[in-house]
């Protein structure tokens, strides 16, 4: 083979390594503080940033599971991109009936135990309100968003939210008992290393 074109290909093939990691080096992890009016943190509330030049990337969504145990939903509230497919495995020895009859996802998966056979695609964004039709008690919550960028709450309050291009965005949070969930509250930051964020949700009284 020509030696110089084994040269021009080993230049290219270098170029593209070094783009790639420049790319990588530039994500960025942004810690981000939920806490309600009294400043108490909030665990498990949703998180996402949009960048403010409403570019996103293509869309890759995968898939999600929210298991029933012990006549409850686990996890109670599942963050999730749109387009993602769900599954409803069923760890009780009782059956259940899955449904939402929320604008964003209307399902129903009748009376079953175990796996059903076919997960549910969350394919709108939105607040989509799990019920299971023989247990009143049980509920849980999808909250799904076009961002890639999301993640909730724990414990402590804390969201990370992972590969987060370096640019500006702006970041928003819900809480399934926040006052009004049509207005998120929001914070715009630039991304970078050491950038944080901290949101206020209000909260309705416990």
């Amino acid at each position: 083979m020509n030696p110089a074109f084994l040269r021009r290909l080993f230049a290219i093939g270098t170029t593209w390594v070094v783009l790639a990691f420049s790319h990588v080096a530039e994500a960025v992890t942004i810690k981000v503080q939920v806490v309600d009016q009294d400043g108490h943190a909030i665990n498990d509330a949703a998180v996402y940033a949009t960048p403010l030049n409403g570019k996103l990337p293509p869309a890759h969504p995968g898939d999600a599971i929210i298991d029933q145990i012990k006549r409850r939903f686990v996890p109670l509230v599942t963050v999730v991109q749109t387009g993602t497919s769900i599954s409803f495995p069923n760890k009780d020895n009782i059956e259940h009936d899955v449904y939402s009859f929320s604008p964003a996802k209307t399902f129903e998966l009748d009376l079953y135990s175990g796996v059903p056979s076919h997960p549910v695609v969350f394919d709108k964004p939105g607040i989509a309100v799990l019920g299971c039709n023989i247990h009143d008690s049980m509920i849980a919550y999808v909250y799904v968003v076009d961002s890639p960028y999301f993640g909730k709450s724990d414990e402590n309050g804390v969201a990370r939210i992972e590969n987060l291009p370096a640019g500006n965005y702006e970041f928003r949070a819900w809480h399934y008992q926040m006052v009004d969930a049509t207005v998120l509250p929001s914070a715009r930051i630039s991304a970078d290393a050491d950038a944080e964020v901290k949101i206020t949700v209000q909260l309705k009284p416990r």
